[in-house]
């Protein structure tokens, strides 16, 4: 996959046309990954760019204040340099934003068409509890059933609480456990008592299935919406 640096738009000689190129080559090899229904970690890197470029637009405080967590601090000082490198020289700013008025432009219709596939995806999903749920489900494990594959993927979770801005995001951690694959032996709650019987940490544990009847790329896209999807459902459920 082709990638751009935090601050590829002001990097080296900043000329409108060559950054256009960059930029269409980039996304590019991003919608390559859409047209195969593959979205991450193509979408969020989109993204990250994307906000990176309305931030530095704005001014370098407000990128400092938004995006602690998604850039490091040799990329906030590169920025600060660029910043105030460009910001007196009123030709290279006049080029710059025209860079950035189009890459943004370009970056908002991808991340539309990405953010479409993902809508299109969580619609396709069916969550629901397997078995009694106990009070507390912060941890458990989920089964992903994928399309009309017999092979059902067995994950455990544990929910965490993220305070950031004085706000607070509920993060999902998973472990691939195994797979097993469905008959009329190996049904949710045959494979849920096995669990239960071979894996004594979690005795009474929290177990969800997610089935889409549609088939996805697992890692790229079904496993990604699936975990947010069913944070989103246990939140809902809280």
């Amino acid at each position: 996959m082709k990638t751009l640096s935090s601050t590829w738009f002001a990097e080296g000689f900043i000329d409108f046309e060559l950054k256009k190129y960059t930029l269409l080559a980039y996304l590019q090899e991003i919608h390559k990954h859409f047209d195969q229904q593959k979205l991450y970690p193509q979408l969020a890197d989109v993204i990250m760019h994307y906000n990176n470029l309305v931030a530095f637009r704005q001014n370098k405080q407000f990128l400092q204040q938004q995006f602690p967590k998604k850039l490091t601090e040799l990329d906030i000082k590169q920025i600060e340099v660029l910043y105030q490198s460009i910001i007196d020289d009123d030709d290279l700013m006049k080029e710059l934003e025209e860079i950035i008025y189009y890459a943004v432009d370009k970056m908002n219709s991808t991340i539309r068409n990405g953010t479409e596939i993902y809508e299109f995806v969580e619609d396709k999903l069916n969550i629901f509890p397997v078995g009694l749920i106990p009070l507390e489900n912060r941890e458990g494990y989920f089964f992903l059933s994928n399309g009309k594959l017999r092979d059902t993927k067995v994950y455990q979770y544990s929910l965490s609480i993220i305070e950031k801005h004085d706000e607070k995001y509920r993060s999902m951690r998973t472990e691939f456990i195994a797979g097993w694959e469905r008959n009329f032996v190996n049904t949710y709650e045959q494979i849920k008592s096995e669990l239960i019987r071979h894996r004594t940490e979690l005795p009474n544990p929290a177990v969800y299935g997610i089935e889409t009847e549609l088939s996805f790329p697992i890692e790229e896209t079904l496993l990604p919406i699936a975990k947010r999807s069913l944070v989103k459902f246990l939140s809902d459920a809280a």
